[in-house]
């Protein structure tokens, strides 16, 4: 036997919020805030957004180990906040999250004509989150309702790793029955995201403006002026740089096109690991 480029994709791994779900990706960052609230500290939705993309524990140590809010939070207490404190904060938010989700569960503009051209390809969809599996449960059932559901579903908590870590991505391409990572493409909001499906072996595309980095819902993007526009793409792009994402495009509405371009990379031997 010997390796043979894989000339087709076989698979897209899809992220939930900012990227099929929750234009602008507020589900999530509006309840740290308010999480964080109930314990005396305030934080801001934008300090909220930088470390979206992880599962919600770290999330939340990395806003605690943040020099501003740890600094909040030992006025408050006198301390700096442990472990302890973080699980304390993450109990809290999981009842918030679940209980508000509901508010922020609408599909994406043109997600499911895009993942219905996907599927046409012969495509498996996979999907993974950084919400642990009892918001997961929640979020699937609501997709459901609007007429989404993936082949497969990964939460944060259902790996020994998430995000940045590829676990999840490659549990995916397990469940799935996928034969080669190279056939493979990871489609998030956020640079873990993108360093998960980098670190998977997969083509990676980053989304500018329907997540966490342009933060706006749909209405309010549309509504900026162009130049306004040019330059938020331009500053996120910035912002993913680190990750090298393989491509970068507005919106999943944009995906199938990005899908046949890959495919024509991987026509001429081109690998993701190599680009």
């Amino acid at each position: 036997m010997y390796y043979e480029n894989p000339r087709s994709i076989q698979a897209v791994v899809l992220d939930w919020a900012g990227t099929v779900v929750d234009f602008g990706s507020f589900a999530p960052t509006q309840i740290f805030v308010e999480a964080f609230r109930e314990f005396g500290v305030a934080i801001s939705l934008e300090e909220a957004r930088v470390p979206m993309g992880m599962g919600k524990w770290d999330h939340i140590r990395t806003l605690c180990n943040a020099p501003q809010i740890a600094a909040r939070y030992a006025e408050k207490f006198g301390r700096a906040p442990t472990d302890d404190d973080v699980t304390a904060i993450y109990e809290r938010f999981m009842p918030l999250q679940i209980e508000k989700i509901a508010e922020h569960s609408g599909l994406i503009p043109g997600a499911l004509d895009a993942i219905a051209a996907l599927r046409a390809r012969g495509i498996k969809i996979g999907s993974c989150s950084g919400y642990p599996a009892c918001v997961m449960e929640r979020v699937v059932a609501l997709a459901e309702t609007n007429g989404y559901v993936a082949d497969h579903v990964v939460a944060t908590d259902e790996v020994p790793n998430g995000r940045p870590w590829p676990a999840q991505a490659l549990a995916n391409v397990i469940a799935l029955g996928i034969d080669d990572v190279a056939a493979c493409v990871k489609v998030d909001d956020t640079a873990p995201g993108i360093l998960e499906g980098r670190k998977a072996g997969m083509w990676t595309v980053a989304l500018t403006c329907s997540g966490n980095a342009m933060g706006l819902s749909y209405d309010t993007l549309k509504a900026l002026p162009p130049d306004r526009l040019s330059a938020e793409r331009a500053r996120i792009s910035l912002l993913f740089a680190a990750s090298r994402p393989h491509f970068l495009i507005d919106t999943i509405a944009d995906l199938p096109g990005v899908i046949e371009d890959i495919e024509g990379l991987l026509a001429t031997g081109r690998m993701p690991q190599a680009c």
